[in-house]
């Protein structure tokens, strides 16, 4: 047996160490960690493909049907109907959207894998931050259905490619700043399904009752009151505003202060319901 130590480091056959101390590696930023949330939300479209038939049905189903059923009574035609209905139902697509947030988050912790994210030594809120690619993804895909079908059937953008890059990034940040509200849900209900039923209950009305579909003229004073406040119609103005190269400061300054909002209040509330929990 040799007399060697245990405790010393094993040599090479030139005498040098073949062990030597290095310094720890440096924790993955926020940002790095944000990112592989982000991956993981690619592959679940990756792996879970029959989730698409719901985003990619749905705005098809909803443009065809009121463009046809209601374009010629609300605006004279289809034709003229397109023009103030596409921009509109973008909106509604994503807000809409924004519901598979909380869905999403209601599943992964009913699995228990946000317990497993909890134990980890990353940003506490990378694995939102995940949820929101998977959402940025679900919003490009639908907004970029909804204007082929658009253009396919004689929709026109004044403002060209340019117009179009300006409201699909106002759309982004629609969706971003929405989607805290079904974060916050997926915390507090036990189910996805319960989050679905009270998501839809909330926007049907905030939606319908907007200048999505309709001139708000044509409605009661004390609905027009509504619609008037409403920040979806903020949003829809703006759109159209964009997409025909005319939109004003003010009107997208009110198209992002609901989304900005929502952000800067329930993004801590978020993350004190998800250390709570």
């Amino acid at each position: 047996m040799s007399d060697a130590p245990m405790s010393d480091a094993p040599m090479t056959e030139t005498g040098t160490p073949l062990l030597r101390p290095v310094a720890r590696p440096r924790p993955p930023s926020a940002f790095s960690n944000a990112l592989v949330f982000g991956w993981r939300a690619v592959l679940k479209f990756r792996h879970v493909p029959e989730q698409l038939f719901d985003l990619v049905m749905t705005p098809i189903m909803f443009t065809l049907l009121f463009t046809f059923v209601f374009g010629g009574a609300l605006a004279g035609s289809p034709g003229d109907y397109l023009q103030v209905f596409i921009p509109g139902i973008l909106v509604q697509t994503v807000v809409f959207n924004a519901v598979y947030s909380g869905m999403g988050l209601s599943t992964d912790l009913g699995k228990g894998l946000f317990d497993r994210f909890r134990s980890l030594p990353i940003w506490p809120l990378a694995p939102f931050a995940g949820l929101m690619v998977g959402d940025i993804l679900r919003h490009l895909i639908a907004g970029g259905i909804i204007l082929g079908i658009g253009l396919a059937l004689g929709y026109r953008p004044e403002a060209g490619v340019v117009g179009v890059v300006a409201a699909f990034l106002l759309l982004l940040v629609i969706g971003f700043g929405v989607g805290w509200i079904f974060l916050v849900l997926g915390l507090l209900l036990k189910t996805p399904t319960a989050v679905m039923t009270i998501g839809f209950a909330f926007l049907f009305p905030i939606n319908f009752a907007s200048n999505i579909m309709v001139d708000p003229a044509t409605m009661p004073d004390w609905l027009q009151s509504f619609v008037d406040v409403n920040p979806v119609s903020f949003m829809t103005t703006a759109m159209r505003g964009l997409m025909a190269g005319t939109a004003t400061v003010s009107e997208v300054a009110l198209a992002l202060a609901a989304p900005v909002l929502l952000t800067l209040v329930l993004a801590p509330v978020t993350l004190v319901l998800y250390r709570r929990r």
